[in-house]
């Protein structure tokens, strides 16, 4: 087969051994109900596959993470009141950046789904063709984002202080304006490692993307330390060294990003014979499911961004609390997500085989790994919260409000990484429609909304803002769930294969 004469790793699951499936979208109705096991598989083997994809994308996330944490540490240890002005900074800089970042990481969304489904039919070809088709609309839509980025930074960061009525400092709006424009010139180099990320999760491979974005994090840690504090004869920079090392990080990931799919003969690769041309087929296929998951973003980072002009009214001292609380929250969020490639990537390739019953099968088994893991975070987080917040800064009255909030963190993982796993199958399947509604729903309305209303009017300060987040995670997830019961996205990728003449 075409598969063995490729350099890159290709995960081997349970899937590849079975038979095509009849599904069709007509009769996946009337058969869904019931499905167990196939006969001959056994449940270890299930749990395997998806560990086996997991696991590197979960060591990946939470170093990625990690070095997030350690540049919100070394920053929050600067001495003096530069230590806290440092952490309001970086948070304020974050949101417009993961605005314009994640816009792309979503339209890579679909680029994983196709690649998966092509995976899964065993089309190389199709694989490729999609892959380099990604590559070239992300580095033009990256070239874009920067320039835009660049020319309205200033105005970005005012408005995410709350404009007119903002109470942050202006020394504090000057480091955050510095350090989005420091990043900014990363974003090019950032846009191509996403999209080599994203095709590779698409044929099950994650070791690969975990090797290079773990050499990144340690790069961008040692040159923290340099760049922070001054050291080895450079000049201390502070927070503008800390996105200096950020960007320096993410160039060293997308040269070995690079290397890692150059050549001809790798299952999704680039080499200088390839030609990259627009083909509206193929990128209509990977915006179609794509841009509603980029709506879902951009919907989720303006929730995002009004949730933190309310909680940025509240003080300089409270919002660095409030940034040290979302940085731990983030990690937690990798443990959801790691479990999502999963998903992404096992429904994606058993929808491409036409297995819609492996495809249950497979998120059922994702679930239960997933909520195991859940809980033990959970746990952690909750016992540890007040030595964890102390790790970011000794100020009492941070460690105070924050141990608090991180308890209401720690309950709440369950429920989080549940809706992460749902969302990713889904994804798998090319729905995303459904998702950037709920996201509308519950990001614009509820956090948005509740947060305004418990700080503006109950007052109850960053209590009232994280509790309003609750009931956005909440209320999210028991749409997901809602759809993923009612068997839409399995109609809609069957439908879309019998569109394009089976399995091609």
């Amino acid at each position: 087969m075409e598969e063995k004469k490729t350099r890159t790793r290709i995960v081997r699951t349970t899937l590849d051994r079975l038979p095509y499936g009849d599904y069709t979208a007509e009769n996946v109705r009337e058969r869904k109900k019931g499905i167990v096991i196939p006969e001959g598989v056994h449940r270890r083997e299930l749990v395997r596959d998806v560990a086996i994809i997991a696991w590197p994308s979960l060591v990946e996330l939470i170093l990625a993470q990690l070095t997030s944490m350690a540049d919100q540490i070394m920053v929050g240890r600067i001495p003096g009141e530069a230590g806290v002005q440092g952490l309001s900074a970086v948070g304020l800089a974050m949101q417009p950046k993961f605005l314009l970042m994640t816009m792309i990481m979503a339209l890579n969304v679909g680029s994983t789904a196709v690649i998966a489904r092509y995976r899964g039919q065993q089309n190389r070809e199709k694989a490729n063709q999609v892959f380099r088709q990604a590559l070239l609309m992300n580095f033009m839509l990256g070239v874009i984002f920067m320039v835009i980025g660049r020319l309205s930074s200033g105005a970005l960061i005012r408005m995410m202080a709350g404009g007119q009525n903002a109470t942050i400092d202006a020394a504090t709006l000057q480091m955050a304006t510095n350090y989005l424009n420091i990043q900014l010139y990363g974003f090019i180099p950032l846009m191509i490692t996403f999209t080599i990320t994203a095709s590779l999760r698409g044929i099950g491979d994650s070791r690969v993307p975990l090797f290079y974005n773990t050499t990144a994090n340690v790069v961008n840690v040692i040159f923290n330390y340099i760049m922070i504090y001054g050291k080895f004869g450079c000049p201390a920079m502070g927070v503008e060294g800390a996105s200096l090392a950020t960007d320096i990080g993410q160039c060293t990931a997308t040269v070995i990003a690079i290397c890692s799919v150059w050549g001809a003969k790798r299952y999704v690769g680039i080499s200088f014979k390839d030609k990259f041309r627009f083909d509206w087929e193929i990128m209509g296929n990977v915006v179609k499911i794509g841009l509603p998951a980029m709506i879902e973003q951009v919907l989720m980072r303006t929730g995002a961004i009004i949730f933190t002009r309310a909680v940025s009214g509240l003080g300089t001292v409270t919002f660095a609390t409030h940034n040290i609380c979302m940085n731990i929250q983030a990690m937690s969020f990798m443990i959801g997500q790691a479990f999502a490639v999963s998903s992404t990537t096992l429904l994606g390739q058993s929808l491409g085989k036409r297995r819609y019953d492996m495809a249950v099968v497979y998120m059922r088994i994702t679930r239960i790994v997933g909520l195991c893991v859940a809980v033990f975070v959970g746990l952690i987080v909750s016992i540890f919260r007040s030595q964890i917040v102390g790790i970011y800064n000794s100020t009492p009255e941070v460690i105070a409000a924050g141990s608090g909030i991180l308890l209401l963190i720690g309950c709440s993982q369950p429920i989080q990484g549940e809706q992460f796993i749902i969302s990713g199958g889904l994804r798998g399947a090319g729905d995303t429609r459904f998702s950037a509604v709920a996201t509308a729903i519950t990001v614009l309305l509820i956090r948005s909304g509740l947060a305004n209303l418990t700080i503006r009017v109950f007052h109850w300060g960053l209590w009232g803002a994280w509790i309003a987040m609750a009931c956005d995670q909440l209320v999210r997830t028991l749409l997901m769930y809602y759809r993923y019961n009612s068997g839409k996205w399995a109609r809609m990728a069957l439908k879309h294969a019998e569109s394009k003449g089976g399995t091609e």
